[in-house]
């Protein structure tokens, strides 16, 4: 007779190994492939089958309770750089500061202040007229250029709340909002900028590209058309101020003190990114001409492609719930606490491996969460905020032909596929060990 353990440890197996195929192989939606899996790790580990449903139903809800409101207010955020041009509007005053032989570093501080509320390839979509400009006027080399975007919307995609796959980890491991912010940026900058500039820098002496045709004769926007430099930034980075805001407070002040249920409203993220929200509808809409009635169908365009995100986040949610519910997470919790490896090496590998294999990176950090989940109770003294930056770092490399972002970042720049490995793959798997060196250094530090 098998052994429960090794039983458990290939039921969860063949449930990854049938997210993969089903995903890749037979091209089925993320969202149907993870509920199969649900229900495969369900009837194969024995669960009652009147506790399937309600598992998936607390999976899906626990999850999507908190992240629904955040994704729409992202998203909504996201809608209002766009059509403000407040994203060209930041790119075109760092780089004047800067100075055009530096476009690069300006090009990432940009993708990374504008990639925070938006997802990959939505910032890729906003971002990449911007970039052929900055190309043209700066006669920087583009695949440097294009490294510091892409980079820098990976990084903050998997580590910097409160964009919605690093919420979603922070959510999942119960850690401080306001710390997995402040860590993730202290880890994610270095990690861009050695993986985006510097490594694009290295690229560019024998590896440039050609801009395609279709941006050739990108045009850049009058000034006098663009929002204020100074309240666009603060409007995309308001939602971090009041969240870091809150953890300092809390660190420094008395917890019990009056003030403190005011401070805790106001740096809860939902609160935090409503008033963001609120603030790019004055200030990138009615203050650039558009009406309310302009505002609400831009709102309405920016709410549909959320809807396959939720769906997809949900179910990995379901996923997480149901190796717990069904007793495969004590398993786990036995077999990887055996092992004598840091806590935070252990959440990179399992990221990296499943980012590797499924492709979505959003995917891999939830179902990673799911792995670690359970090894932490093992490890009391361990900030939950340094495993959500360890699983967010592994999850930024090995972007290859699994991952969509891969193909969507391709085919946006222009880039030839023989190319593509050394450019994309080589830059986030760059950026990936360096966020685990990063957040090792940082756990010595902290404690």
């Amino acid at each position: 007779m098998m052994d429960p353990t090794v039983s458990m440890l290939s039921v969860l197996g063949i449930a990854i190994l049938m997210i993969i195929v089903l995903s890749i192989k037979f091209r089925i939606h993320a969202f149907i492939s993870l509920l199969a899996a649900c229900f495969l790790i369900a009837f194969a580990t024995g669960m009652p089958l009147d506790k399937i449903g309600k598992s998936i139903e607390v999976g899906m809800g626990g999850t999507l309770g908190f992240l629904a409101p955040i994704l729409a207010l992202g998203a909504i955020i996201g809608k209002m750089m766009e059509i403000s041009g407040g994203a060209e509007k930041l790119s075109r005053t760092l780089i004047n500061i800067i100075g055009k032989s530096r476009a690069a570093w300006a090009m990432m501080i940009v993708a990374y202040i504008c990639g925070i509320p938006v997802f990959l390839q939505v910032g890729i979509v906003l971002l990449t007229p911007i970039l052929f400009c900055v190309v043209k006027e700066s006669k920087q080399p583009l695949v440097k250029i294009a490294l510091a975007m892409t980079t820098a919307l990976t990084v903050v995609h998997c580590i910097v709340p409160p964009h919605p796959a690093a919420m979603a980890i922070a959510l999942a491991l119960k850690a401080d909002v306001g710390k997995v912010i402040f860590y993730g940026l202290l880890v994610g900058l270095p990690a861009t900028a050695l993986a985006g500039p510097v490594y694009g820098h290295f690229l560019s002496k024998n590896n440039d590209l050609e801009v395609p045709a279709q941006y050739s004769c990108v045009e850049p926007t009058p000034d006098e058309k663009l929002p204020a430099f100074g309240i666009t930034l603060f409007t995309i980075l308001l939602p971090l101020l009041m969240m870091i805001g809150k953890t300092i407070i809390e660190l420094v002040g008395d917890k019990n003190a009056a003030y403190m249920p005011i401070v805790n409203f106001l740096g809860s993220p939902i609160t935090a990114l409503f008033l963001a929200a609120i603030l790019s509808y004055y200030v990138m809409g009615l203050k650039r001409g558009f009406s309310l009635g302009d505002l609400a169908k831009k709102t309405e365009s920016a709410m549909g492609p959320m809807a396959t995100i939720i769906l997809v986040i949900g179910a990995a949610g379901a996923f997480n719930r149901v190796i717990l519910d069904s007793g495969i997470g004590d398993v786990l919790k036995a077999v990887l606490t055996a092992i004598q490896i840091s806590p935070l090496i252990m959440a990179w590998v399992i990221a990296i491996v499943m980012r590797f294999a499924i492709g979505s990176a959003t995917v891999a950090m939830m179902t990673s969460a799911g792995f670690i989940t359970p090894v932490l109770a093992a490890y009391p003294s361990l900030d939950p905020a340094l495993v959500a930056i360890a699983i967010g770092a592994g999850a930024i490399g090995a972007s290859h032909v699994t991952d969509p972002g891969f193909w969507f970042v391709k085919e946006s720049l222009g880039i030839p596929m023989n190319k593509m490995f050394t450019i994309y793959t080589g830059s986030t798997t760059i950026a990936a060990v360096i966020g685990l060196a990063g957040t090792l250094v940082l756990a010595a530090i902290v404690g």
